[in-house]
């Protein structure tokens, strides 16, 4: 049962949640909401793709979202913890709202947007309908980066587990070794970086 949101103050509440920690490959994504009007959405992870896409389109629709991406080099750079708080950053900075209370997913408040009230929830995707939303947003948003990066990079499957680390993403980066967008200092993605990179990794 999803808990209501609109007492939190001051106004407007903003949904924030990232996708993306958890993949060998590609950027981490945020979504930033604001609801127009009490709507119920489950969490992305509760949900099918198609489902995903009709939600999105309901949210682009109805109601004010942003997006903010912070890219595996940045990951590289920062770690992925500082990225995905950057890409929450980037998305709430790409509302252009000057104060507000942000429902963020997870236990870290976002540095440098001190002009905002800030709560955090552990599973907040499951108990506040504006961080649902935000993490639907997430999650289709990178879905399509990935998919895009498919066409350049087809070896590694990216159109399928969206930079996972499933057993097929495992086996391509053994026999290829890392492409451009992988994150290069992750377990799972370093080992391979002596190898020799093939066609896989052309444009």
């Amino acid at each position: 049962m999803l808990k209501n949101w609109m007492s939190f103050k001051p106004q407007p509440v903003v949904g924030v949640d990232e996708v993306g920690r958890g993949c060998l490959a590609g950027p981490v994504v945020a979504g930033a909401v604001i609801l127009k009007f009490p709507e119920d959405f489950k969490d992305s992870k509760s949900l099918t793709a198609k489902q995903r896409e009709k939600a999105t389109l309901q949210i682009k629709k109805n109601h004010f979202y942003a997006i903010g991406i912070s890219s595996a080099k940045e990951i590289e750079r920062f770690n992925i913890h500082k990225a995905s708080l950057l890409a929450m950053k980037r998305a709430v900075n790409k509302l252009k709202i000057k104060s507000g209370h942000l429902l963020i997913d997870g236990s870290f408040k976002i540095p440098g947007l001190t002009q905002f009230t800030q709560s955090c929830f552990v599973k907040g995707d499951q108990i506040y309908s504006p961080i649902s939303a935000a993490s639907i947003l997430a999650k289709t948003n990178r879905d399509q980066i990935l998919s895009n990066y498919n066409k350049i990079y087809p070896y590694y499957g990216f159109n399928k587990h969206k930079g996972y680390p499933v057993p097929s993403h495992k086996s391509a980066l053994k026999k290829y070794g890392p492409c451009p967008i992988h994150r290069k200092t992750f377990s799972g993605v370093k080992e391979y970086s002596h190898l020799l990179q093939t066609k896989a990794t052309r444009s």
